[in-house]
């Protein structure tokens, strides 16, 4: 198979595409042929040497892709091989073939291309697992979500508008902002020129904040919550450490939840995708949420395709075409 890895660490030339052994398909697992793969900001990172893949994945980069069954392992119920599918990774969907735990594999919602739906498994897994799993949105409550027009952004903005949430986001363009209101923001927010934190009290607080920021954003963020808000921490690109003002956080009887998708067991894994497709795939088979492609890229344009993510001007996801 070809497969792109990094070098020792650094920017998008970096990336190398090589010729490697095929997988082969373990008990409980299933090898696909891959179609296309979804980029990821935890892909810059693993590239920079910052993330490394969890003990015992593959070093090939690649968090997410779509293909078709080539080999069912040992155990394996529910799939056999010409099937259709896109897949939550540990590592290794940059690449021609990669091998999959059968509980991350998940059918293509109806109405989507084979190529599209590499763009749905990690965004769909992370914005359903932080914000109703972890954080559990009700019925009423509110989101606010940073980076909205980023490939998390633009689905968590989707989703929760399609399940009756009032949602807000930062975004630093006004087409960028216009696009979060065209997916359902109701509230759009400058960070360059505006304080979202002014904009966020004077509407009376949010229940839910999805960040992307980390250390710059935390204080800010435990500002802008409402009374038994939940800040949920998925990223880092504002730096790691931050002081948090503990009586901030108990006046407003507030949590602070830091998580990862990447490193969970595959059984968490299993349960997180199972409850994708029975809440999340029917929003986008029914179009109320849709997949939100920037640009298709050639994986052996893989550096380029780094370049695009690091500038910031893209909306939605990249896709590597394999």
């Amino acid at each position: 198979m070809r497969a792109v890895r990094a070098g020792a660490g650094g920017g998008p030339e970096t990336l190398v595409l090589e010729d490697l052994p095929d997988p082969e398909a373990g008990p409980g697992e299933v090898v696909l042929d891959v179609a296309a793969a979804g980029l990821n900001r935890a892909d810059l990172l693993q590239r920079q040497g910052h993330y490394p893949p969890p003990p015992g994945a593959s070093d090939v980069l690649g968090m997410e892709c779509s293909g078709t069954v080539a080999a069912v392992g040992e155990g394996v119920d529910g799939w056999s091989v010409g099937d259709q599918a896109c897949a939550l990774l540990a590592a290794g969907g940059y690449a021609t073939r990669v091998a999959v735990p059968q509980g991350q594999l998940l059918p293509v919602p109806e109405g989507v291309s084979l190529v599209d739906a590499a763009s749905l498994p990690e965004v769909a897994a992370t914005v359903w697992s932080n914000v109703w799993m972890t954080a559990r949105l009700a019925e009423g409550e509110s989101l606010l979500v940073h980076g909205g027009a980023g490939g998390i952004g633009t689905f968590a903005i989707q989703l929760a508008a399609a399940l009756g949430h009032r949602v807000l986001t930062t975004a630093g363009s006004e087409e960028k902002r216009e696009l979060c209101r065209s997916l359902g923001a109701e509230v759009a927010i400058d960070y360059h020129e505006e304080d979202f934190v002014e904009v966020v009290k004077g509407l009376g607080g949010v229940d839910v904040i999805l960040d992307n920021m980390g250390a710059k954003y935390l204080a800010r963020n435990v500002d802008a919550l409402a009374e038994s808000g939940r800040l949920v921490v998925i990223g880092m690109q504002g730096g790691v450490k931050a002081e948090l003002d503990l009586g901030a956080l108990l006046r407003k009887r507030g949590s602070v939840i830091a998580t990862t998708l990447r490193s969970r067991p595959t059984e968490q894994k299993a349960a997180i995708c199972a409850e994708v497709v029975e809440h999340v795939w029917p929003l986008v088979s029914s179009g109320r949420v849709r997949t939100l492609v920037h640009e298709k890229i050639p994986l052996e344009e893989a550096g380029r395709a780094h370049a695009l993510m690091e500038s910031g001007s893209h909306s939605g996801k990249i896709l590597l075409i394999a």
